[in-house]
C-alpha cells in the first residue's frame, strides 16, 4: 500500500495471451496490491496464462460483453475488494507499466483524483508508431471535445488511466455503453461532476500484437465521441437532461 491506500490494477483482456506475461511482469508489484483481470471470452489461453502468472482476481465472461462491458466488470471488482486507487492497464503492452507508481502517487497524495497517461504530450504517439490517420483524428476530436467541455486535455482517447475510489463511486459508469465510447463517457461524467484530471507523458508502442480497432470501428467511435461532447454541452446549458450525466451512481462499497 501507498500511505495506507490500496492500489489495484485492472486489466480488461481479450485475446491477450501473446502480451499478457510481459505486461504483468513489468507492473511495479511493490506498489500495486492486487491485480484484477477480466477476460471477455477470449479464444486463446489468456485465462490459463493469467492463472499461471498468479493474477489475484480473474473474471471470465461467458459471453463477449465488449470493451466497455469488460471495464465495468473490472471496476466493480476493484471496488468490491476495497481499492482506494484503481489503475487501468491494457494487457497488450502498448502502455508503459512503470508509470503506475507516478499515477498512483498523484491520487494518493490528493494532488489529482484522476490521471491519464497521455500519448500526445511530448512525441510519444508518432514515435511509438501511431498511424497518421489515428493521430490526426485524435487531435481533431480532442480539439472539439475541449471546446465543448471547456477543458484542456491533450487527448481523451488514451486507455491508460487511474481513478480514486471517490471518483468511481460518484459516477454511474455501469449505465454507460459497452462499446469503445465507454472511455469517453467516463471522462465526460468525471468532468461534469467537477473533478480535475491530470495528464502525464506516456510512451506508447504500436506493434502487431498490440490491440487496435480498425478504421470502421474507429469511425463509429469517433461519432460516439462527438455525441458525448454535444450531450455534455447541452446538459450544461440546461437544454438536455441526459441520464449519462444526471443518473445517480450505484455505489459499490
Amino acid at each position: 500500500m501507498i500511505k495506507g491506500q490500496k492500489v489495484v490494477v485492472i486489466m480488461p483482456a481479450y485475446n491477450a495471451e501473446r502480451t499478457l506475461e510481459k505486461t504483468f511482469k513489468a507492473i511495479p508489484h511493490d506498489v500495486v496490491d492486487e491485480v484484477v483481470l477480466t477476460d471477455d471470452k477470449s479464444s486463446d489461453n489468456t485465462v490459463q496464462l493469467a492463472q499461471s502468472l498468479g493474477v489475484h482476481h480473474i473474471i471470465e465472461h461467458r459471453e463477449n460483453k465488449g470493451y466497455g462491458g469488460n471495464q465495468k466488470s473490472c471496476y466493480n471488482k476493484a471496488l468490491e475488494i476495497g481499492a482506494d486507487v484503481v489503475i487501468m492497464l491494457h494487457p497488450d503492452y502498448q502502455y508503459e507499466p512503470k508509470l503506475i507508481e507516478s499515477m498512483a502517487y498523484l491520487i494518493v497524495n490528493d494532488v489529482y483524483p484522476a490521471v491519464i497517461g497521455s500519448r500526445i504530450l511530448g512525441k510519444g504517439a508518432l514515435k511509438g508508431g501511431m498511424p497518421l490517420y489515428k493521430y490526426f483524428a485524435n487531435r481533431c476530436l480532442t480539439l472539439f471535445q475541449n471546446i465543448l467541455m471547456g477543458q484542456k486535455l491533450s487527448e481523451y482517447h488514451s486507455g491508460y488511466r487511474a481513478f480514486s475510489k471517490e471518483v468511481l463511486q460518484s459516477i454511474n459508469y455501469n449505465q454507460n455503453s459497452d462499446d469503445f465510447v465507454f472511455d469517453n463517457e467516463m471522462l465526460g461524467q468525471i468532468f461534469y461532476k467537477g473533478y480535475e484530471i491530470a495528464e502525464i507523458t506516456c510512451p506508447t508502442k504500436y506493434f502487431e500484437e498490440a490491440s487496435s480497432i480498425n478504421f470502421s470501428r474507429s469511425s463509429v467511435y469517433g461519432l460516439g465521441v462527438l455525441g458525448v461532447s454535444i450531450k455534455y454541452r447541452l446538459n450544461k446549458w440546461g437544454l438536455m437532461n441526459s441520464a449519462l450525466f444526471n443518473s445517480n451512481p450505484s455505489k459499490i462499497e
